[in-house]
């Protein structure tokens, strides 16, 4: 049989037609996604998060001394030395934008995997997409525990979730108590969707386990234009430690409420969130006494890891704010998933997982 010049190029162009795309572009690029709010009531999570993500980029890309996967030496050495690309992806802090974001960056933009997402409630819808392609998606900073139950092979997280928040905020209480503070009633306040609703139930559980009585549970609509009828039962239940899970616009309108309503509970410790934000503090921290919020990260670290300065100094460099528990997390997620696509030596969806 004679084989033309014609029928070998055909031939070959059959055969890069066939072959999966991911093994085309780990020469020179690896393109991951990351799906945050930019627009919207939670814009500035998702404006201090692309920094985050930046900053962990030239990490990654540039050469760095830092004892960290990647810092030293540009690129990723499975890879060749390919560099990483970000695409940025707007969910708005809807779930259904979310999920159709997450197709386009998958089927358009040729994402390999995807971080993401602030909003728990999000992240359901875009898990479910990235299931559903085989794309790795990693929730850097959702701390709703029901996401990682759902038996998804393609959804990791690398961080606490908000049971083990909620237990180190019930150990702090038992600790107070041996010290004589009455700790005796408990007020739950969380917001409406996955995140508000597991972490009132992971406390609801932790209550009842360790003895506290739940003087309220209240349970109220996300981005709700008004709290007073919640802060009035929150003031009738006269609790001693007021625990709210709440996001920024509605943690801001809930401390606005108190104080027009006289509400000044002994306590409060809150789930992150919004009650980690500077933009709260801005608002209403002249409203604030004896607030704790749980968090994950404290630049307090950098005396004992002096690396950790480093990595806030370029941080701020960006940003102009120091890391905190959401931006350290993003930060590190972007590590994390850089470094498993590097071992990996592929940006196949297996074989990273």
């Amino acid at each position: 049989m004679t084989i033309s010049r014609r029928d070998v190029l055909l031939g070959g162009a059959a055969a890069a037609a066939l072959a999966p795309i991911a093994s085309r572009a780990e020469a020179s690029e690896v393109v991951i996604g990351i799906i945050y709010p930019f627009s919207g009531a939670s814009a500035q999570q998702g404006v201090d998060a692309r920094k985050a993500y930046e900053t962990a980029l030239d990490v990654i890309n540039g050469d760095h001394d830092f004892e960290l996967p990647l810092a030293k030496g540009e690129g990723l050495p499975g890879l060749g030395g390919a560099k990483i690309r970000l695409v940025f992806a707007d969910h708005q802090g809807d779930p259904q934008k979310g999920r159709g974001e997450t197709e386009r960056l998958i089927t358009q933009d040729k994402v390999c995997a995807v971080i993401g997402t602030y909003h728990s409630a999000v992240a359901v819808t875009v898990s479910q997409v990235c299931e559903r392609y085989q794309v790795p998606f990693l929730s850097a900073d959702n701390s709703s525990p029901s996401l990682h139950r759902r038996g998804l092979k393609f959804y990791f997280r690398p961080a606490a979730h908000d049971e083990m928040f909620s237990a180190a905020m019930f150990d702090f209480f038992d600790a107070m108590k041996k010290k004589g503070t009455k700790i005796e009633t408990l007020a739950l306040f969380h917001e409406d969707t996955i995140f508000g609703t597991d972490s009132g139930n992971a406390q609801a559980k932790l209550a009842g386990e360790r003895g506290y009585k739940i003087a309220a549970d209240i349970k109220y609509r996300n981005n709700s234009p008004s709290l007073s009828a919640e802060v009035q039962q929150l003031k009738a239940a006269n609790a001693d430690v007021l625990m709210p899970s709440s996001y920024t616009t509605d943690g801001i309108l809930l401390v606005k409420t108190m104080a027009e309503l006289g509400y000044k509970p002994n306590a409060i410790v809150a789930q992150d969130a919004g009650f980690s934000e500077k933009a709260l503090y801005d608002a209403v921290g002249d409203k604030l006494e004896g607030v704790i919020s749980r968090g994950s990260f404290s630049l307090d670290l950098a005396a004992k890891r002096p690396m950790v300065g480093k990595i806030n100094a370029l941080f701020k460099e960006r940003s102009g704010k120091d890391l905190n528990d959401l931006t350290s997390r993003e930060f590190m997620g972007l590590i994390v998933m850089a470094d498993a696509i590097n071992r990996a030596k592929s940006t196949d969806g297996d074989k990273i997982r």
